[in-house]
């Protein structure tokens, strides 16, 4: 159990203290994975950034998704998904999380483009996997980028999640996987939607 995604950065960060001082980018996926990233790439004394990827959602249902797309327009397909919206939905799904995409490179990252990751070692954090998704694709476009090793790090995640990520990445770091896994929120005492608010003050708090 984590008090709050503070305390979930930080053990996340003591579980990672091989990397500490080597040539490492920090890539959180917003909004959630921030403070988690903020604190491993704090401790660690590694550069951080953001990667803007969306969970593809179901027109009826929002909270559940059979995909994901990031800023580079690598889409990924859960093949765990029950099934496909219509190929019009989909395209449609496929618009708006672009054009939220843009918004949010535009808010939370100023426009900036993310950081050289050729030959560096890449840690992407979340404060949770669930279908995992949004990991999924950004770990598909990190690979694009030529880095050196792709890490996925978060404070928990489902066993099947753990088992995917460790075929296609090169390092997984979960700290909890309870074995009556159904949210991200049940091992957190204080969970909540970030705002990118919190995100612009939380870059500001820790200097990045």
């Amino acid at each position: 159990m984590f008090i709050n995604r503070r305390d979930a950065g930080k053990k996340l960060s003591y579980a990672l203290k091989k990397y500490k001082n080597m040539d490492v980018v920090v890539l959180a996926i917003p909004r959630g994975g921030v403070e988690v990233g903020l604190e491993v790439a704090k401790y660690l004394n590694a550069q951080f950034s953001m990667i803007i990827c969306r969970k593809l959602p179901y027109p009826d249902n929002p909270e559940s998704g059979f995909g994901a797309i990031c800023e580079d327009g690598t889409v990924f397909i859960n093949s765990y998904a029950p099934y496909l919206p219509s190929q019009t939905q989909i395209y449609k799904i496929l618009e708006s999380q672009e054009e939220e995409i843009k918004r949010r490179i535009e808010v939370l990252r100023g426009n900036k483009p993310l950081p050289n990751l050729e030959n560096k070692i890449v840690i992407l954090v979340d404060d949770g996997i669930a279908m995992g998704s949004t990991m999924s694709a950004a770990i598909e476009m990190v690979k694009k980028l030529h880095p050196k090793k792709i890490i996925v790090a978060t404070p928990v995640a489902s066993k099947r999640a753990i088992e995917y990520f460790s075929k296609i990445a090169d390092e997984v770091i979960v700290l909890e996987s309870p074995l009556n896994f159904y949210a991200v929120a049940q091992v957190y005492a204080n969970w909540y939607d970030v705002s990118d608010k919190e995100v612009l003050e939380l870059l500001k708090r820790y200097g990045f």
